[in-house]
């Protein structure tokens, strides 16, 4: 059986791994380490909760202990990452396995003061952790230089795309050196990600942990039709019945998240949300206050799900289905971490079962269905031959009564006229105050970005 030591770990980080309670290995630090330690580039598929920041994290420190340049210290290795949380959670980790060696790491991100951020930079630092935004803010404002970094780390890469990030990336890799070791982990490999890979990575190792693969065994899977209005009842009632100490509740929407956590207040559940539109100081607690126990249930949105990364998580609900069917595996790997059991309950109203074909399809079985419930609904069930997707709003345009005599239709026509008529002229101002609001949207639509930055 494969152990640290034989992956080539220096005696140093096999005290860290020991202190952190690894034994074995998991299957992304078995495929990364080597190569990483030979100094390759490495491609690898794998998400969150899978073992990956050991995986770049170790040999990425065991060279860097190596190799110490004299002088002033500088960037030497950097770590780019969607989320404030994982951010944070990264160089956690960082701070961990390097307790015995000389250097220095930091984590920037955006939506606190960066003042105490731009003190650390000018103490000098071997190690950045950042999401992209505050990175190129103090690039831009000259507080950082990463011209001499020789260890790239592009980390959820799949997220950073969705995120809108990829014009940050091109320009952070713009102004990085070309002579670098490039790691880059994503969860999925669409094309976007095979296409990004391609522009800095060489001659790379393909470590593959795939989604499918990584929906664990260990992970008890439960789907319940329901009508959406039901939803909220239901949720009281399993987490009141099953006692949950430490669940994570995924709605689809920021306002759905804080809509629902009232609720569960008025359930006497206590619950937190977390999702981008909350201040860095909220998030922060929010998570705190989960991780330590305060906080039994954690509502939050797919824009933060990944960033969470707690131990002892025995329930996941997906209150909402993931429009995009590798959401749902991401979601669920919050539960059966560090070989616990876990069980996930999923939530399906008649809008959603197009999502769930797409889901079932991606995991390659179906998830067994629990219909022993108070508020089971066939119409939520998947008609045979559904295609996956979003399932077409059934309303459409009301059908004027047949039985009318001419008198009325030339009424109903010249009502018509009259009104489309006066519609066709409030309609010029209608575009452009619709003009000024979308110029207004885009703009505040740039804000939220850089607030989840």
């Amino acid at each position: 059986m494969t152990d640290f030591q034989s992956l080539g770990l220096s005696n140093i980080l096999l005290r860290a791994v020991e202190s952190e309670g690894y034994t074995t290995p998991t299957p992304v630090q078995e495929q990364s380490i080597p190569p990483l330690l030979e100094g390759r580039d490495v491609l690898g598929v794998a998400q969150t909760g899978t073992g990956k920041t050991a995986a770049f994290a170790l040999p990425v420190l065991q060279i860097m202990n190596r190799q110490k340049p004299q002088g002033k210290r500088f960037i030497r290795a950097l770590v780019l990452s969607p989320t404030r949380e994982l951010a944070a959670q990264i160089d956690e980790r960082f701070a961990a396995y390097s307790e015995h060696m000389d250097l220095r790491h930091r984590v920037i991100f955006g939506g606190v003061n960066q003042n105490p951020q731009v003190r650390a930079l000018q103490k000098g630092l071997d190690i950045l952790v950042a999401t992209p935004g505050r990175l190129l803010d103090l690039i831009g404002q000259g507080h950082l230089d990463i011209t001499r970094v020789e260890f790239f780390v592009l980390d959820e890469a799949d997220r950073m795309l969705d995120m809108g990030f990829i014009r940050d990336i091109e320009k952070v890799i713009k102004l990085l050196p070309k002579r670098r070791q490039n790691l880059l982990f994503s969860a999925t490999m669409p094309k976007s990600i095979a296409k990004l890979a391609g522009t800095f990575l060489h001659n790379a190792v393909m470590v593959d942990v795939s989604p499918k693969e990584m929906t664990v065994d260990r992970i008890q899977q439960k789907i319940m039709f329901l009508r959406k209005a039901d939803k909220r009842r239901l949720l009281v009632q399993l987490i009141k019945d099953e006692r949950v100490q430490r669940g994570i509740v995924f709605t689809r929407t920021k306002h759905g998240a804080n809509r629902l956590v009232k609720q569960l207040d008025q359930s006497n559940i206590s619950a937190a949300a977390i999702h981008g539109n909350k201040s860095q100081g909220a998030r922060t607690k929010a998570l705190a206050g989960f991780k330590d126990g305060n906080i039994p249930i954690l509502v939050a949105t797919d824009i933060a799900s990944r960033g969470i990364d707690v131990d002892g998580i025995t329930h996941v609900f997906n209150y909402d289905l993931p429009n995009e069917p590798e959401s749902y595996v991401h979601r669920i790997g919050r539960t059966a971490r560090a070989g616990k059991s876990g069980i996930a309950y999923a939530f399906c109203d008649d809008s959603e079962s197009g999502y769930l074909v797409g889901i079932q399809q991606l995991i390659g079985k179906e998830i067994p269905v629990l219909s022993n419930h108070p508020f089971h609904f066939i119409g939520a069930i998947p008609k045979p031959g559904q295609k996956p997707g979003k399932v077409k709003d059934k309303s459409g345009t009301k059908k004027r009564p047949r039985n009318q005599n001419q008198n009325q239709q030339s009424r109903g026509n010249s009502q018509r006229n009259s009104s489309s008529q006066k519609r066709g002229n409030r309609s010029g101002g209608q575009r452009n105050n619709n003009q000024s609001r979308g110029q207004g949207d885009s703009g505040s639509r740039r804000n939220r970005n850089n607030s989840q930055r």
